[in-house]
């Protein structure tokens, strides 16, 4: 398996525990060595794992926990360090989204994530 297609599994997991609102599964694939940051939709920057964490419990064990699927996802990988862009589909519209993987024992471990919504376009190119 390549680095990009580690990369892209990784995210597509991080995205299965996401739609299946598994706190365990979303705890493990976040990074523990290095640095955590989390920017939701309309949220400010969350910094470090344990707020990110507790973000992450908190949308996961809520009553209206979102129902999303990835994307158009694409990996860009420059050495330990992988970024993953793609769009997530919700009941209520899009989001564009950028994942930032860090390889800690061999696997890759997310250390940022940012969604926000996909202005519409016109079909003459204007937002």
């Amino acid at each position: 398996m390549t680095d990009n297609d580690a990369a892209l599994a990784a995210n597509l997991e991080f995205y299965r525990a996401f739609t299946a609102h598994d706190w365990l599964a979303m705890d493990r694939l976040w990074a523990k060595k290095h640095p955590v940051m989390c920017l939701h939709p309309g949220w400010t920057l969350l910094r470090g794992r344990e707020a990110v964490m507790q973000s992450w419990r908190d949308i996961l064990t809520g009553s209206e926990a979102p129902h999303v699927m990835c994307h158009d996802d694409e990996a860009f990988v420059n050495g330990d360090v992988a970024i993953v862009v793609c769009e997530e589909e919700l009941r209520d519209g899009s989001l564009a989204a950028t994942n930032l993987f860090v390889r800690e024992e061999g696997n890759w471990r997310m250390m940022h994530h940012q969604a926000s919504p996909i202005i519409a376009r016109y079909a003459d190119g204007r937002r």
